[in-house]
């Protein structure tokens, strides 16, 4: 218990510090971690603790915990959310302090507007991830590109979205 209570810091303490742009960028490795490397969980199984943070009202990241609980029970909920946040929020603080210090200077600026880009990218390569297992089959794919599409082009709140998938698994699986 202990060696995989260590191993949930290590790889929760390397995303925290890789979070950059936001927790849903890590999401790929997040996934490869936990699935491809560790076994920890199931590509279905990841989808499914997605789908529930992201239902959930509070941080997007609970699926952080959600993994813990289910690797180590109590436990590695707490080892897991604290190696999750306890890094990157301590650097937030202190890079905060720094970065407001060239809060006039104009390679502030180019390096924020350097960022958006990686940081779309990423994010795009989450879903992308989340996609992949999550639509298995031909009429899961009709339901994320219905999805997708509305969430793009219609200014529909995400909550509707949602329920349109839920509507949409019930009847069609």
């Amino acid at each position: 218990m202990i060696y995989v209570l260590f191993s949930l810091t290590v790889v929760f303490t390397q995303l925290s510090l890789l979070a950059f742009g936001g927790g849903n960028a890590i999401l790929p490795e997040m996934q490869h971690q936990v699935v491809e490397v560790h076994h920890w969980l199931t590509t279905e199984q990841f989808s499914s603790y997605f789908a529930m943070a992201q239902a959930a009202p509070g941080p997007n990241m609970m699926i952080v915990s959600l993994i813990g609980w289910h690797v180590a029970g109590p436990a590695g909920l707490f080892v897991t959310s604290i190696a999750k946040f306890a890094p990157s929020s301590i650097i937030t603080i202190y890079a905060l302090k720094f970065w407001q210090r060239f809060k006039d200077h104009p390679y502030r600026a180019r390096f924020e507007q350097a960022l958006k880009p990686i940081t779309v990218g990423l994010v795009l390569a989450s879903a992308y991830i989340i996609s992949q297992a999550s639509a298995y089959n031909l009429l899961l794919i009709i339901v994320v590109i219905i999805a997708t599409s509305l969430s793009f082009f219609k200014n529909i709140h995400p909550l509707w979205v949602m329920l349109f998938g839920a509507v949409a698994g019930i009847f069609l699986l």
